[in-house]
């Protein structure tokens, strides 16, 4: 595990944003899975706004970790999110894109992106591989749309499930740890004083930092970097880097 702690939520993007320009820059291809939240929205902010030629652009191709069950056009559509602050501004070919389909049944959707994925990743021991998969945590320690009360799902043998939000019941498309763990690397972005709380319990594995999905986040590479502002990593009193 690595931390990378930054004084503000801006310099965290700016941190991240030399991270994946370097690891863009230098890749043959490039597959990563996106996160939706805050926290991206001004990392794609920072990636739109840098000169990253249009030959870069086109080893990227995009996915989705999760995504709410809503159509495209949707506010609480991640990829509206994305395509507003990043896709809209950059030259990727439309073929690199592949969204989740959040206007379709639910159910029938994780079926289908889950065929996307063995269809488009590259594949280590049978099993499709990311390059870099970008995870956020909510204030309760959920991650992708794995939240707590449905843990469970982290440990799927499926690629993808159907979640349920606690609170609204939404419905939403999320990967499981099956996928996520294999990815080469994995990276959280978590800012914000109101996930210091979570954020120490899980690194300094203390209080109940085992009921919370982002824990389980372990990828077999070892590979694992978290990018937090100082407001998230108060607590943290782990000498882990």
């Amino acid at each position: 595990m690595q931390l990378n702690i930054s004084k503000t939520k801006q310099d965290v993007a700016n941190n991240f944003a030399d991270y994946l320009g370097d690891l863009m820059s230098s890749s043959e291809s490039l597959h990563i899975a996106l996160s939706g939240g805050s926290t991206p929205k001004i990392v794609f902010d920072e990636l739109a706004s840098r000169e990253i030629p249009k030959d870069v652009w086109k080893k990227v191709h995009l996915y989705w970790g999760d995504e709410r069950c809503v159509p495209p056009t949707d506010d609480e559509s991640n990829y509206k999110m994305t395509v507003e602050h990043l896709i809209s501004k950059v030259e990727i070919p439309e073929k690199n894109i592949h969204r989740i389909k959040g206007e379709n049944k639910p159910e029938y959707e994780a079926e289908r992106y889950t065929d996307v994925l063995k269809k488009e990743l590259p594949k280590t021991n049978k099993l499709p591989k990311f390059d870099l998969v970008i995870l956020g945590m909510g204030d309760d320690g959920h991650t992708a749309s794995i939240f707590p009360h449905e843990i469970d799902l982290w440990h799927s043998d499926k690629l993808c499930e159907v979640a349920e939000h606690p609170e609204s019941g939404q419905k939403r498309i999320t990967m499981t740890g099956r996928i996520i763990n294999h990815a080469t690397e994995v990276t959280f972005l978590v800012t914000g004083g109101s996930k210091a709380e979570k954020v120490s319990e899980i690194i300094n594995q203390e209080g109940d930092f085992k009921n919370y999905p982002a824990n389980l986040v372990a990828p077999a590479s070892g590979k694992l970097l978290w990018f937090l502002d100082k407001a998230a990593a108060a607590g943290i009193t782990s000498t882990q880097s």
